[in-house]
């Protein structure tokens, strides 16, 4: 039985999943060195991939795809096409200047940039790079791929061809596969703002809270330090646009209630204004332009035609 177990052990093929490859394949706008073995007259300096993603080199009639080949392949094809004139040419091939693979995070990051790539780099590692993501990033990440042909793009690539991918920010931040994809030259990583709410008035700290998650009347309220002493707890306010309208309905709640468990708390949605009067009734809602929201008088004037 043994001996039979261990002959359907050899039969059965082992699949062993290849490890991804990693290495920078030349493109359009990159600049190569090309050297050949006791072979000056051939070698050349700064040799800048068309935007066919050819190049020429001396005595080959035909033009020479560089774009998609890594420096080794690029090597051995030119060593080839020589082999009519030369045997057995030793070619090396370096990349002098990267170009062809820039790519941009932009949004809620703590560095805007762009990047020039020099190898393959996966969303995750990128981010890492642009510091990652700020305070006011909201759930999602996206990439907007560029839609300008490329030579190395098979016509059946209909990852390719899709001009927008959408990511949750925390599958990303986690490393999941799925959600961690190489970027390709042109790609622009954006990473919208979270969602807003704002609690001002007589409360330690005014805040605008991103809505990474949801959050309560009172979660809010304590991250704005909670209340002071002189608050009204059964007037509080909350301000609350009705989607696709410019009109706001007022909402109170008694967080005296809440506390005591007698009231349910009010889960707060994006834009929500949280006014804490005092006891004396007096509202604080200009603290919002005056402390929470930018200063309106710091934007740039522009001239819309």
């Amino acid at each position: 039985m043994l001996r039979l177990l261990f002959a359907l052990l050899i039969l059965v093929p082992v699949h062993t999943q290849q490890p991804p490859d990693d290495r920078y394949r030349i493109g359009p706008g990159d600049v190569l060195d090309i050297r050949i073995f006791n072979r000056p007259q051939l070698s050349r300096e700064a040799v800048r991939v068309e935007g066919s993603g050819m190049i020429r080199m001396p005595l080959i009639e035909a033009e020479i795809q560089a774009a998609c080949q890594t420096e080794g392949e690029l090597a051995k094809e030119i060593s080839t096409r020589y082999a009519k004139y030369y045997k057995n040419l030793q070619v090396d091939v370096f990349i002098k200047e990267y170009h062809s693979r820039q790519v941009a995070v932009i949004g809620a990051v703590n560095d805007q940039s762009r990047f020039e790539l020099q190898r393959r780099v996966r969303l995750l590692e990128l981010l890492t790079y642009a510091k990652g993501p700020s305070p006011r990033a909201g759930q999602t990440i996206n990439i907007v791929h560029s839609t300008s042909a490329s030579p190395c793009k098979k016509e059946d690539d209909t990852d390719a061809s899709s001009a927008f991918s959408s990511y949750k920010l925390s599958d990303v931040l986690q490393g999941d596969p799925k959600s961690n994809p190489y970027l390709e030259a042109g790609d622009i990583v954006t990473l919208p703002e979270a969602d807003q709410v704002y609690v001002v008035g007589n409360v330690f700290s005014p805040i605008t809270i991103a809505l990474k998650e949801p959050i309560t009347l009172t979660r809010a309220i304590a991250m704005a330090g909670g209340l002071r002493q002189d608050t009204k707890k059964d007037k509080i306010r909350v301000l609350r646009q009705e989607p696709g309208t410019t009109i706001r309905k007022e909402i109170t709640v008694d967080l005296a209630a809440i506390e005591k468990k007698s009231s349910e708390d009010l889960a707060l949605l994006p834009n929500d204004i949280v006014d804490v009067p005092t006891s004396a009734g007096k509202s604080f809602l200009r603290s919002l332009v005056q402390g929470v929201v930018p200063g309106v008088g710091q934007l740039p004037v522009r001239v819309v035609p």
